[in-house]
């Protein structure tokens, strides 16, 4: 089997644990204050009546909790996605080796496959847990005991289709991401909204800074939202991409190593 999920479980609560940590303390020293003088600034000259005109600023996009949360979501599935590339790019690093002492040509008969298991078995233990040493070892264990070489390709299959399958289950979690971050920028525009609608009748009185800055509260998150979520499914999919190629270059690989110089008795 593959390496305990164990770790991987501590890396993603640390990995939360360092998000929230750091994207608040941002806020709490940098974007939230000088929002609040921005703001400030602009309800001072509105109810002064002087005419000029409001300028989109960043500080005031980002400043609410929903947008935060939005931010801790996305470096927290970017911690994620940054952990399962590097073990894709380890897996690849194994396609560039030649694990098996095989001469290009030569027939590998059944009784051969015990000494290229042990070329396998001793290789360090966290390189033994990769999809293809553990593809090779099955193959060579498979047709030594069966000697079919069909019952050693389906062995193969069997291991590639089951990796694809556990590595597609656990990005189960950034999904799930990439999903809650537009659902949190449209619960900001409801409660900006709801609060705009609270203020109404000061906005009939000819206070419309209130509504104004609740409506800003309701389209900001919705737009940091789904930027984020934009982005997120973008290196998913570069992810998921990675991955599958890296299953499919296994499965060459043990064809084009092992399979096709296999012979049965």
């Amino acid at each position: 089997m593959r390496r305990q999920t164990g770790s991987d479980f501590i890396f993603q609560v640390f990995a939360l644990l360092f998000s929230i940590i750091l994207v608040h303390a941002i806020y709490v020293s940098l974007i939230r204050p000088t929002a609040n003088a921005l703001l400030e600034e602009q309800i001072e000259r509105q109810a002064a009546g002087e005419s000029y005109v409001v300028q989109r600023s960043f500080y005031v996009v980002l400043r609410d909790y929903e947008q935060e949360a939005c931010f801790i979501l996305m470096l927290w599935a970017m911690a994620i996605m940054g952990m399962k590339a590097r073990d894709g790019v380890q897996e690849r690093r194994m396609l560039e080796r030649d694990l098996l002492p095989i001469d290009y040509g030569t027939s590998v008969l059944p009784e051969d496959t015990r000494a290229l298991s042990r070329s396998l078995e001793s290789l360090p233990e966290n390189q033994r847990s990769l999809l293809l040493p553990r593809a090779l070892n099955a193959a060579l264990q498979r047709f030594g005991s069966t000697r079919h070489i069909g019952d050693a390709a389906n062995v193969v299959k069997e291991i590639c289709d089951s990796e694809s399958d556990r590595l597609d289950s656990e990005l189960a979690m950034v999904r799930y991401i990439a999903w809650a971050i537009p659902s949190i920028g449209f619960i900001g525009t409801v409660r900006g909204i709801g609060e705009a609608l609270g203020q109404a009748h000061r906005a009939v009185e000819g206070d419309i800074a209130g509504v104004t800055v609740s409506l800003g509260v309701a389209f900001n998150s919705t737009f940091v939202a789904l930027v984020l979520s934009i982005i997120i499914m973008f290196f998913t999919h570069q992810l998921q991409l990675l991955q599958e190629r890296l299953v499919l270059d296994t499965q060459g690989y043990c064809d084009d190593k092992l399979l096709k110089q296999l012979k049965a008795d």
